[in-house]
């Protein structure tokens, strides 16, 4: 799945208030009402898939049971981007926590 496509999940930008505090104070919620973890888990298992799927590909190859060589391929390199993206908003994440922390109040 290409995470590009769920760009729509995320909510709009709300206008600040005074003092940079936002004017609405409602729920961390996006169009569908899933929070910020629940998007994060999902995305998590979406990587755990392609992985087992890719390993079964893999492995039908070996075995022979599939004769189909482009298809494990596919699967490999989807996998393998797939967990790339993960580790790259990982990265992001403890970036952005230490920069929070970093911060004086």
């Amino acid at each position: 799945m290409d995470p590009l496509l769920n760009l729509s999940q995320f909510p709009a930008l709300q206008p600040l208030g005074e003092a940079g505090k936002a004017v609405n104070k409602g729920p961390e919620l996006t169009a569908e009402g899933a929070n910020f973890s629940d998007l994060l888990k999902q995305a998590m298992q979406e990587v755990d898939t392609a992985q087992h799927t890719a390993q079964q590909e893999a492995r039908n190859l070996m075995t022979g049971e599939a004769t189909d060589m482009h298809t494990a391929i596919l699967a490999v390199q989807k996998a393998d981007v797939s967990f790339q993206m993960m580790m790259a908003v990982r990265s992001k994440l403890i970036d952005a926590y230490r920069e929070v922390m970093r911060m004086q109040m």
